[in-house]
């Protein structure tokens, strides 16, 4: 068993196990196999009288319990029938095998040997242990011994050895290594090739759970609050290689909201005509965000593929979540809705249909392992389906599908919504109010990008293309401004302090009008105000953290704390300080 570890036949993740394999191997202790328990492996020894000075004795058992036994002989076998042919040979020859009787415990043995020897008749009675093997014994059996062993059955055959075995690190000696130690005796080769040592799961603070404690979370309970996928998802995504489970309440909520939000993007696909797919194989596309989200599913799968070779399954969670809230939901069902409102282009919308069903189809497969539950409930209400999703087709992740160029273009245009997003609110626009912009530090190719997604951008980004005529610019007087169809250069804009601001987003300068929509002084004196004391909290710690001795007296996690509050002020009056900038 040492040396299938050490020669790699079986391997530890992660690899930092093995030590604690070797410890326990290398230093092996006895090994008490008997157990008073109710259920186990009965211990396969029978007791008989001891022959001392060539005369059986008639001291057997003064009780019920094998441990008060003197003077017995003790006989070990796979059945009766080997017990009965040592005992004869015991006794004086294989010719007694007809003596040998078997009791029903120590009392009835000694009763009917008495009997025999007052009658003078050749009779032994034998009895069995009542102990069973202890439980870790009879584990040590499982890999081989629920296919039917010792029958050379089609089901050993076929499934002996295993491939992964997952299991506690705490438990490497008391069952790992003995079912090791079997199956290797027993079959001649390990019983796995791979050990996945994974965590603990304690409570929220780290503290291992206790009754005493009061620390113990009911997984029942949890479950009746937030759902079962919602728990396993949790489990799933804290699930880091070496590391045990600090398993927080807040976490498990987080990940219910995540199942809702999955639930309301069927919803919404329902109510737009989007059903299940036909085929794994995904439909032909033109539109751009349809070619996107085509390789955005395809480098999802490929990612997860790699994740669950690698067995991190904290990065399997965390990136189906990602895919799902971000690309899926908060993008591609966003940037779809003018491809399917009332008007648009029939072909394209049939498209986007067919595309984001299909899409939809291949985030239920990828999800399904760590959320069952709520994955086939959708499975069954998106179409008619001849099977169950737990057999559906792994994606397709060939290399063609992912489409370079349409992902170019759509990243840069979640980029680009995203900045304006940003900027907006930092800067005090009402988020309702469409914000005429043209576009001044730009190329003619980015200028060709925004109107290609012209439809998007002045619906998510909440802009709209304008033309800025300058010739009433004035102190007093704003700049004529005319809403038009689409994006054009305007080269050397001359600002004012109560007429632009800037947009700094997807490579380029955005100068929006903002007369009737800010008040810039206002504006600026926020965040000035803001700026200033964020500026001053954030030289405060750092004050606080170059004071002498205060990061070697402190205790680690209110270093930890001050350490993460400096950043977070730094970075704020960074944003602060950028966005009086745009302002001019």
């Amino acid at each position: 068993a040492i040396e299938a570890v050490r020669s790699g036949a079986t391997r530890f993740v992660p690899a930092t196990w093995e030590k604690t394999y070797f410890n326990w191997m290398e230093n092996i202790q006895p090994w008490c196999v008997s157990r008073q328990i109710t259920w186990g492996h009965r211990i396969p020894a029978w007791y008989g009288p001891a022959v001392i000075d060539k005369k059986i004795t008639l001291s057997l058992g003064l009780g019920s319990s094998s441990s008060s036994l003197i003077d017995v002989q003790t006989f070990v076998g796979l059945d009766e029938n080997a017990v009965a042919e040592a005992a004869a040979a015991y006794y004086g020859g294989s010719h007694l095998l007809g003596v040998i009787h078997f009791a029903e415990g120590a009392e009835e043995a000694l009763r009917k040997n008495l009997d025999a020897f007052q009658k003078g008749e050749q009779r032994v009675y034998l009895f069995r242990e009542d102990d069973v093997l202890d439980t870790w014994f009879s584990s040590a059996l499982w890999p081989f011994g629920t296919l039917g062993w010792p029958e050379q059955t089609t089901e050993l055959a076929r499934y002996y050895p295993g491939d992964v075995l997952v299991t506690g690190f705490d438990i490497i000696f008391f069952w790992v290594a003995r079912m090791m130690m079997q199956g290797i005796h027993f079959m001649g080769e390990a019983p796995f090739a791979t050990v996945y040592c994974h965590g603990l799961v304690r409570d929220a603070k780290g503290a291992k759970m206790s009754k005493s404690r009061g620390n113990t979370i009911d997984p029942l309970a949890l479950i009746d609050r937030y759902g079962a996928d919602a728990l396993r998802f949790t489990l799933t995504a804290m699930e880091s290689q070496g590391r045990d489970i600090k398993l927080d309440e807040r976490r498990v909520e987080g990940y219910r909201n995540f199942a809702t939000k999955l639930w309301n993007a069927a919803r919404f696909a329902q109510s737009n005509g989007i059903g299940g797919s036909r085929s794994a194989e995904p439909p032909t596309a033109q539109a751009p965000v349809n070619r996107w989200i085509i390789g955005e599913v395809v480098a999802t799968a490929r990612a997860l593929d790699a994740a669950v070779v690698a067995f991190r399954f904290d990065t399997y969670a965390e990136t189906i979540y990602a895919f799902v809230w971000n690309r899926f939901c908060d993008w591609y069902l966003e940037l779809t809705k003018p491809l399917l409102a009332e008007g648009a282009d029939a072909a394209v919308a049939a498209e986007t249909r067919a595309v984001a069903g299909w899409a939809l189809d291949q985030i239920l497969v990828l999800l399904h392992p760590v959320m069952p539950f709520l994955t086939e409930e959708l499975w069954g209400k998106l179409a008619p389906r001849d099977h169950d999703l737990i057999i559906a087709a792994w994606p397709v992740t060939g290399p063609a599908l992912i489409d370079t160029e349409a992902a170019a273009d759509i990243d840069w245009l979640i980029e680009l919504i995203g900045g304006i997003r940003a900027q907006r609110l930092e800067t005090g626009f009402n988020p309702a109010d469409k914000i005429p912009v043209c576009p001044t530090g730009a190329t003619q190719a980015q200028v060709d990008r925004l109107n290609r997604n012209v439809v998007a951008i002045e619906r998510i980004a909440r802009i709209q293309p304008a033309k800025i005529d300058m010739s009433t610019k004035g102190e007093t007087t704003s700049w004529g401004v005319e809403i038009v169809p689409r994006f054009e250069i305007v080269r050397d804009i001359e600002k004012t302090s109560f007429v632009t601001a800037q947009f700094l987003a997807g490579g380029m300068t955005l100068v929006a009008f903002t007369q009737g929509f800010i008040d810039l002084a206002a504006e600026r004196a926020r965040l000035e105000k803001n700026a200033a004391s964020a500026e001053k909290e954030r030289d405060a710690l750092a004050g606080r953290l170059a004071a002498p001795g205060f990061v070697e007296r402190a205790k680690p996690e209110a270093v930890d704390k001050a350490r993460a509050d400096h950043a977070a002020r730094a970075a704020e009056a960074e944003r602060l300080r950028a966005a009086l900038a745009r302002l001019g």
